[in-house]
């Protein structure tokens, strides 16, 4: 039996939290562990209660929902993130990609499409509202090249190889479930959503070359 997934809840309007518990704590696969209304709070949460996906505002106070995914990093938690807005502004859908959120979804269509992106962050997949995917496959054309981090790019190597979670997590000394985190980060940064398309990505860039 599938465990269910664990969410956190971190908004500073009380009612849309309460609308969006009750929406989620009525499916099947996935329940409510914790809600914030403020960094420190979620912040607490994410140490607590260590969530599956944790479900960020991105204008809480004292720094909103990036500043949580700043912190995550800090905590090195394998929790996903789906960063929640009232707009989609470009400025906001890039850091939030910068910073490594796997999925951003528009407060307005929450209803229809957070359930959707709470399940595909949690398999490790990205979840992006049209207009994000849009403009991270303008980013991919642009002359700027995608930033990954030195363990990204590795894990994205080993990934396009055809090694399994559980052998890369053994060559990196890390746990499978961080080798889940930086695919999910590698693949919402480049604007990819299939295993296919990151060997495509590294076929291109060189990285399935003989090493030595």
């Amino acid at each position: 039996m599938n465990v269910a997934i664990s969410v956190l809840l971190a908004d500073d309007h009380r009612i849309l939290v309460d609308a969006l518990r009750r929406l989620i704590d009525a499916q099947p696969d996935m329940h409510v562990v914790a809600t914030a209304t403020d960094v420190a709070g979620a912040i607490d949460a994410l140490g607590e209660h260590r969530p599956t996906v944790a479900v960020l505002d991105v204008s809480m106070p004292d720094g909103g929902g990036f500043e949580v995914l700043r912190r995550l990093k800090e905590l090195e938690l394998p929790t996903k993130v789906v960063m929640l807005t009232m707009h989609g502004e470009d400025h906001h859908v890039m850091e939030a990609v910068r910073l490594g959120a796997s999925g951003y979804v528009l407060k307005r269509s929450a209803d229809t499409d957070l359930l959707d992106a709470i399940r595909a962050v949690a398999r490790g997949d990205a979840y992006l509202t049209p207009s994000a995917v849009r403009l991270l496959l303008t980013e991919k054309r642009s002359d700027r090249e995608p930033v990954l981090s030195p363990r990204e790019r590795e894990v994205l190597r080993l990934t396009a190889r055809g090694h399994s979670n559980a052998e890369i997590a053994q060559r990196l000394f890390v746990s499978t479930k961080t080798v889940d985190t930086y695919r999910a980060r590698v693949m919402t940064k480049l604007g990819l959503h299939k295993r296919s398309e990151l060997v495509e990505y590294a076929l291109q860039q060189g990285l399935l070359e003989p090493v030595g």
